[in-house]
C-alpha cells in the first residue's frame, strides 16, 4: 500500500509499505482524510521535540472501519471514525495514576511511533470512536480541538473571564472556540495579520491583539484589561487566563507577561527552545501555571457531540485541502504559508 512519509527535514515522499494485518482486538481502518497538525509541520521543517526520521507522519484523520470483531461498542464495518493516537504504556507512575494523556512513555502516532498517513492501518477497538454523522473531512479535526479543549479545561475558565490565546494556527484557534464556549471573553494574539483577520471574521473573538512589536503587544494588553500604578509605574491589570499555542519561548514569555496578578497561564505549544526569563515573576504574581499535553477518552466523546449539536463549526478551521498524490506539495505550501493558511488536510478517498 501507499504511505506519505517524512526522510529528513524538508523531504517528504510517497512509499510503498507492507498493508497491516489486524490482530485479536484491533480493527482495520481504510483512512479518508488526514490533517496536517502544528507538529508535523515542525517534523518537516526539523523543529518538533518528538520525531525521529524517517517517520510516517500524521494523527488527526478520520477512516472508515473494513474489518473488526464482534464488540461491546457497537462498531461495525462501514462507520465512519476517529481515534485517540496516543498510547500509554499503563505501567509507568501517570498510567497507575489514571494521567494516561501524559504517559511518562507516551508514543503519539506520527511521532514516537509511525502514523496514520497511510492507506490502511490497524487501531486497537478501544481507541477508536464513532464519527456520529459527522462528515469524515470534519471528522479528521476532532483531535487538534481535543488537544485544544483539553488545554482549555486545565483553566478552569469561569463565565465572563477574559482570555488571551497566544497563536491563531489550528490549535489556537480551537483553544478560542473552546474557550468562548465556556463562557470567557475571549481575545487571540499573533504575528500575522492576515490570519487574524481570518479567524476574526469566521469566529467572532471578542478581539485581537497583533503581536508585531513587544510594546504594541503591551499598550493592547493595557487597553484591554485596563491598567494600575505603583510608583509612579503604569502596568496592565492583565488577562484572567493566558493560553499558549504556539511553542516558542518568546510567545510563553507573553503570556507570563500579559496574565494577571493571581492569573492562569496554559502551555499547550511545543518547542525544542529554552526561556530565559526572570521565574519570580511567577511567585510575584501567584501565577498558577499549567501544562497540558495530549487529550482523553472524554474529550473525544465531548467533542464529537458537540460538533454534531452545532456548537462549533470545525469547517471554518479547515482551509486547504490536497489530493494524496500532492502530499510532498501540502507540506513545502504549509511551510511556507503557514500565515495564510490554518488547517491543511490531504485526502486519501481517490489513492492512485
Amino acid at each position: 500500500m501507499k504511505a506519505i512519509r517524512i526522510n529528513a527535514p524538508g523531504e517528504v515522499e510517497i512509499c510503498e509499505v507492507e498493508k497491516p494485518v489486524r490482530k485479536q482486538g484491533e480493527a482495520l481502518l481504510k483512512l479518508l482524510y488526514g490533517g496536517i497538525c502544528g507538529s508535523d509541520l515542525g517534523s518537516y521543517r526539523g523543529t518538533f521535540a518528538y520525531f525521529d526520521y524517517p517517520r510516517i507522519p500524521g494523527h488527526e484523520f478520520s477512516a472508515e472501519i473494513i474489518e473488526i470483531d464482534e464488540n461491546d461498542k457497537g462498531l461495525k464495518p462501514g462507520m465512519i471514525v476517529t481515534c485517540n493516537p496516543y498510547f500509554n504504556c499503563t505501567k509507568c507512575y501517570s498510567c497507575e495514576h489514571g494521567i494516561v494523556n501524559a504517559c511518562m512513555n507516551n508514543e503519539t502516532m506520527g511521532c514516537q511511533r509511525d502514523g496514520a498517513f497511510c492507506e490502511y492501518i490497524t487501531m486497537p477497538i478501544e481507541r477508536i470512536y464513532d464519527g456520529k454523522g459527522l462528515p469524515p473531512k470534519v471528522l479528521a479535526a476532532i483531535e487538534p480541538f481535543c488537544i485544544s479543549y483539553h488545554g482549555v479545561q486545565r483553566a478552569g475558565i469561569n463565565k465572563g473571564d477574559k482570555v488571551l490565546v497566544v497563536g491563531s494556527g489550528t490549535i489556537g484557534v480551537l483553544a478560542a472556540v473552546a474557550a468562548k464556549a465556556l463562557g470567557g471573553e475571549v481575545y487571540i494574539s499573533d504575528v500575522q495579520a492576515p490570519k487574524l483577520e481570518y479567524v476574526q471574521k469566521q469566529f467572532g473573538f471578542a478581539g485581537t491583539i497583533l503581536n508585531d512589536s513587544p510594546e504594541h503587544f503591551t499598550e493592547a494588553v493595557s487597553e484591554i484589561t485596563g491598567t494600575y500604578e505603583v510608583n509612579g509605574t503604569v502596568q496592565p491589570n492583565g488577562f484572567d487566563v493566558c493560553i499558549e499555542a504556539v511553542g516558542l519561548p518568546s510567545t510563553f514569555q507573553n503570556t507570563i507577561d500579559a496574565a494577571a496578578f493571581g492569573g492562569k497561564v496554559v502551555l499547550i505549544g511545543v518547542g525544542k527552545k529554552n526561556l530565559d526569563f526572570n521565574f519570580t515573576l511567577l511567585q510575584k504574581k501567584e501565577l498558577n501555571v499549567f501544562g497540558s499535553r495530549n487529550a482523553l477518552k472524554k474529550d473525544f466523546i465531548e467533542l464529537i457531540d458537540l460538533v454534531k449539536d452545532g456548537k462549533a463549526d470545525l469547517e471554518k478551521v479547515i482551509t486547504n485541502v490536497y489530493p494524496f498524490e500532492e502530499a510532498a506539495k501540502a507540506f513545502a505550501d504549509f511551510d511556507k504559508s503557514s500565515g495564510d493558511m490554518l488547517k491543511v488536510v490531504i485526502d486519501f478517498t481517490n489513492i492512485k
